[in-house]
């Protein structure tokens, strides 16, 4: 990574330990902020060093959409985050602005305020904060391509420019030079912390309307929250997953599961540098493990899993219902159903070719049409 840059944005954005930057008690004052949340559900944590405002949030929108934060000045954050595909690309990988490709899938930007880590494979990285410079500086690979030999020009881009002149002053009033890397990691979380989802029709079924889903997507909702699929087991709660964190919690559910991917070696092996947290600390039980992701807005975010490996919703329906995926041939060739290491949740079950229809029907009501369409998140640099 650029060492040195990356050091200074994270140490001003993490100045103290998780507990006392996460504020789970928050103000009601945060209500008058357009969340897109409805108002009998939790607000999500605010970072205590980055109080929300709508300043922050637009300055951030502004920052998601310039190609000229990446060190080419070629690359947004929304190359890799598109609106209409529920911020993810339709790749089954990332690739990076200078065209490396990354070994994980582009993550959905929906509803990531409420999560209790923001990667897929990092049980340490549970801010917003702590997050949005790794793009930015990440040189293993590189993603936006910003390192210690043009981060003065990326800056220099963004002083000449001056919608950003007024932005960062209006966000960062107690500031007399407030264009610096730690308030755009600041400004980039705000504008991410808003980006909610919940309004789908499953949301108007839940919320009273007993036609706002099909019959079939109904069937699919009762094998869903089924202990004969165990769905729900971790894919559960307003987000659909459960790794989740909201003010109404006093401590985060931070989770990561085994689904029986690839076997390897027999003995659990997953393939170099989609480790899951295994990377991190190093335990042989956490090989294989990643973060579960929402559900919200599903259909979207093809191909599916954190490679990508997935190229459709009744494929990964499939996959579970055979309590892990075979790889008959090939470098990833293993029986993932025998992975010692998968979550017990991941057993094998009886699914009619019906039911995998409900069960996708059902997953298909999570969309929010709303979401992917909302002025609010669009590219303001074509308005």
């Amino acid at each position: 990574m650029a060492i040195l840059a990356l050091g200074l944005v994270l140490s001003a954005c993490v100045e103290q330990d998780n507990q006392t930057l996460i504020n789970t008690g928050g103000s009601e004052s945060d209500r008058s902020f357009n969340w897109n949340i409805p108002a009998n559900y939790p607000l999500p944590v605010v970072h205590a060093d980055n109080p929300i405002s709508e300043e922050k949030f637009q300055l951030g929108r502004h920052l998601f959409y310039d190609p000229r934060l990446s060190g080419p000045a070629n690359f947004s954050c929304a190359s890799c985050h598109r609106q209409e595909l529920a911020f993810t690309d339709g790749l089954a990988q990332a690739i990076g602005a200078t065209g490396e490709k990354h070994p994980r899938s582009a993550q959905a930007l929906v509803n990531i305020a409420y999560n209790a880590s923001v990667n897929w494979g990092n049980p340490s990285t549970v801010t917003l904060e702590q997050q949005a410079p790794i793009p930015l500086f990440n040189e293993f690979p590189v993603e936006m391509g910003v390192n210690d030999s043009n981060q003065g020009q990326v800056l220099a881009r963004l002083q000449a420019e001056p919608r950003y002149q007024s932005m960062f002053k209006d966000a960062f009033p107690n500031e007399t030079q407030p264009i610096h890397f730690a308030n755009i990691a600041k400004a980039l979380a705000s504008f991410e912390r808003g980006l909610n989802s919940f309004n789908s029709p499953f949301d108007h079924y839940e919320a009273g309307n007993q036609f706002a889903i099909t019959p079939a997507a109904k069937r699919g909702m009762n094998l869903f929250f089924n202990e004969k699929t165990e769905c729900f087991h971790c894919h559960g709660g307003m987000n659909f997953t459960l790794s989740s964190f909201d003010r109404s919690q006093s401590f985060a559910d931070t989770e990561f599961f085994n689904n029986g991917l690839y076997n390897l070696d027999g003995k659990g092996k997953y393939p170099d540098g989609g480790e899951g947290i295994f990377e991190i600390t190093g335990k042989p039980e956490d090989m294989g493990r990643f973060r579960p992701p929402t559900l919200r807005n599903i259909a979207l975010t093809a191909p599916y899993m954190h490679d990508g490996s997935i190229e459709s919703l009744d494929a990964v329906i499939r996959h579970y219902a055979a309590g892990g995926r075979q790889i008959s041939s090939g470098a990833n060739a293993g029986d993932g159903r025998a992975n010692p290491y998968k979550s017990g949740f991941v057993r094998p079950f009886q699914l009619t070719e019906q039911e995998i229809g409900d069960l996708r029907e059902f997953l298909e009501s999570l969309t929010d049409e709303s979401f992917i369409n909302n002025p609010r998140f669009a590219n303001p640099w074509v308005e």
